[in-house]
């Protein structure tokens, strides 16, 4: 059986102790990325793979389940970052969502509304229906440009089409700070990691040729990749294509530093299966989010929020994310990953 891991919260206590004594000289936001575990509406798409989650399907989706589903993807969503920003997510990639409908119902939830989120969706191509998208507060946050970039990747035994999520370009105004956002749903390990790994890595081939394109532009351009990307860490896609580093002093201009590989080495997950962790759902910046000098945001923290009540509470899947939908039935639960996040920082002035 799993246990749930609370080094976590071990560390934010402690950096936030430390971080406190100055923090009001700071302006504090939350980055954020969540999988929100197949966020369906009730109607059938005619054109997607959704019949199951409808009032007649296998999972009995009805508007009940469905409002509350929405009720409790909001509830975490509110209190993501709060701890140290006092405030939810500036900027939220999000993915496993049907439309641009289920964002609004997300949205307009009452712990939600009073942000005034914005939202940058497209539908893409996958089959199963489900899109990635970003969310921003309005107050925060002025998108300046956006974009969708496809996956064209074909199986390897037919030659067939795989139809899978588009990337998310989203540019725009933090603060007056120029901040390019990727959010990413990669293709799943389904038939197993080793048969389904040339997915994933043309899929960090794409988002790696979105980045380049963006530094070729500026060379200290400030970029967030995120997403759920089905692999961890120091994977072969992320390590060897994107070329991430762990160690902040090795980024070298126009590099990557992923601060979730030191997370998962300490054993720390967004998801967990077969009684092990993985950290498939991971923020990554580039070099000049790492300077020291404040006077425009830099990163300072990344974590998983794993609050407890989000771990299954009991049985054999006990210290798990407690998914919304398992064995056949609706949990009332939430999703099948922890969400994750940094935090950006600026000197007020």
């Amino acid at each position: 059986m799993i246990i749930r891991n609370t080094l976590p919260f071990i560390l934010l206590f402690c950096s936030s102790f430390l971080f406190s004594q100055e923090k009001k000289r700071y302006k504090i936001h939350t980055v954020a990325f969540y999988n929100l575990e197949n966020l369906f509406d009730t109607q059938d798409d005619p054109i997607t793979f959704d019949d199951d989650r409808t009032p007649e399907g296998k999972d009995h989706w009805t508007q009940e389940v469905y409002q509350n589903k929405v009720k409790n993807m909001a509830k975490v969503i509110s209190e993501i970052g709060v701890d140290i920003a006092k405030n939810p997510p500036a900027l939220l990639g999000v993915a496993e969502i049907e439309n641009r409908k289920v964002l609004e119902a997300l949205t307009n939830e009452a712990v939600l509304l009073p942000k005034d989120y914005g939202i940058v969706h497209y539908d893409s191509p996958d089959r199963r229906g489900i899109d990635v998208a970003f969310l921003y507060q309005k107050a925060l946050f002025k998108p300046k440009n956006t974009s969708v970039h496809e996956l064209a990747i074909y199986d390897n035994t037919t030659a067939k089409r795989v139809y899978t999520r588009d990337q998310l370009l989203v540019s725009g105004y933090l603060d007056g700070d120029l901040i390019h956002i990727i959010v990413n749903h990669w293709p799943s390990r389904r038939g197993g990691e080793a048969r389904s790994r040339y997915k994933r890595e043309k899929a960090a081939q794409l988002n790696k040729k979105i980045i380049d394109s963006l530094f070729a532009i500026d060379p200290y351009a400030k970029i967030i990749t995120m997403g759920d990307l089905n692999d961890d860490p120091y994977n072969a896609s992320i390590k060897k294509v994107l070329r991430t580093k762990s160690n902040k002093k090795e980024v070298p201009i126009k590099g990557l530093y992923n601060p979730m590989e030191k997370l998962a080495r300490k054993g720390i997950g967004s998801l967990a299966w077969r009684d092990s962790w993985n950290l498939f759902d991971q923020i990554i910046i580039s070099k000049e989010l790492l300077e020291n000098n404040y006077d425009s945001y830099r990163y300072y923290q990344a974590g998983v929020f794993n609050k407890r009540y989000l771990s299954t509470p009991s049985g054999k899947y006990k210290g798990y994310p407690f998914r919304s939908y398992a064995n056949g039935v609706y949990t009332g639960g939430y999703s099948d990953h922890f969400p994750v996040y940094i935090y950006l920082i600026k000197e007020k002035r």
